[in-house]
């Protein structure tokens, strides 16, 4: 068992993202440590099967997100996560897989989940994803998005070629100044895009409009 140290505890003052990952692979953990204990706004706690996750949160929290291993002790896929989201109110509890699918996608979005994160994704991405899950957004893959049968849609859709572009990487969890960055344009035009395809997608936020595009086939 990973935990950090009560002593510790003074090393994450400050911090505004505090993050528990549970996985039972040490060196995802020690990754996971190493990495976002560097990002000045994250600290980590690591743990290595469900019911210590669940022990953890509850006696030495408060946390602001937790990512669970799709198959570590205790999962029982699924069933795992409901446990934790039974315990974790309005904190966002993501599911971590090194084997992510469309179908685990859909069925933990449907449970709860704050979201889909791949071990495969650069550690960099891994700090990004939990930025933008902490933000109030659901996190997905973009490769499991793009992932649909109904490719003609993207040219028959209501967004012009630019909205396309930026849908792209709304659906990559990337944020605004990453998106103008990306593309040299200003934050504000980069918001203005985002409501224009919220709108035309008939949308209320980016990640209902992610989820739209993928339903309808435009990603």
């Amino acid at each position: 068992m990973q935990l950090a140290a009560q002593n510790d505890q003074s090393s994450k003052e400050g911090k505004s993202i505090r993050v528990l990952v549970a996985d039972d692979h040490e060196m995802i953990l020690d990754i996971a440590r190493m990495y976002l204990d560097q990002q000045n706004d994250m600290s980590v706690d690591t743990v290595m099967d469900l019911e210590t996750a669940l022990i953890t949160f509850r006696d030495y929290g408060p946390f602001d997100i937790v990512l669970l291993d799709y198959n570590m002790p205790g999962m029982f896929g699924l069933e795992g996560l409901k446990r934790m989201l039974a315990i974790a109110g309005e904190v966002p509890v993501a599911i971590f897989t090194g084997s992510p699918s469309r179908t685990l996608m859909n069925e933990a979005i449907e449970a709860g989940a704050a979201g889909i994160i791949s071990k495969t994704i650069p550690v960099k991405s891994l700090a990004n994803s939990i930025r933008f899950i902490h933000s109030g957004e659901t996190y997905m893959p973009l490769h499991l998005i793009k992932d649909d049968p109904k490719k003609d849609a993207i040219n028959k859709g209501p967004l012009s070629a630019r909205e396309m572009t930026v849908l792209s990487y709304l659906g990559e969890g990337k944020k605004n100044r990453e998106i103008a960055d990306a593309l040299e344009l200003s934050e504000g035009t980069v918001k203005m895009h985002v409501m224009s395809i919220c709108k035309k997608l008939d949308a209320s936020n980016r990640t209902h409009a992610v989820i739209n595009a993928r339903d309808t086939g435009l990603l």
